[in-house]
């Protein structure tokens, strides 16, 4: 299946999933809110590929990015962030959620691989049950560390001081 780099709906991407499971092709999912794009995402998105043959990410929509991240964030509107992360080579589509979790999102993609990042442990995560009770595997990758969205605004911050 060819991949398109494209922001797709929910429904689009149940029916995608259903055709990739038809034809054998592992699904991999991940998701976060992705307000300032960072080398650590990039490396995470990018391993994350690696482990199936299409890689699509849910992006957390501005309510459920601000509930996450306070009422300040996110920086960056949803549909930018979404178009942002689908334009990355190594990512095939990209799907905006309201939620506060992917949950429900998971249950009706049913990835092969649910990918988080090496600062949580899989049976910590609210998606852990979901994944396993359909089968799937939870791959949790390595982290980058001093690579972070928090850094970067912190930094950002700083250098306001100093701009005359």
């Amino acid at each position: 299946m060819k991949s398109s780099h494209i922001v797709i709906s929910r429904e689009t991407g149940k029916g995608l999933s259903q055709s990739l499971h038809k034809t054998g092709q592992k699904l991999v999912f991940s998701n976060g809110v992705f307000d300032i794009l960072h080398i650590g995402h990039v490396k995470y998105l990018k391993e994350a590929k690696s482990l199936g043959d299409v890689l699509i990410v849910g992006v957390n929509s501005d309510r459920s990015a601000s509930f996450h991240k306070g009422a300040s964030r996110p920086f960056i509107n949803q549909d930018e962030r979404a178009s942002i992360i689908s334009s990355l080579f190594c990512v095939d589509y990209a799907i905006i959620f309201d939620e506060d979790t992917p949950i429900k999102l998971i249950q009706e993609l049913k990835p092969d691989i649910y990918v988080k990042g090496g600062d949580y442990k899989a049976e910590d995560l609210p998606e852990f049950e979901t994944v396993k009770s359909y089968g799937g595997k939870i791959h949790t990758l390595s982290y980058t560390y001093g690579k972070s969205t928090t850094k970067i605004i912190k930094q950002i911050k700083s250098y306001g001081r100093d701009i005359k």
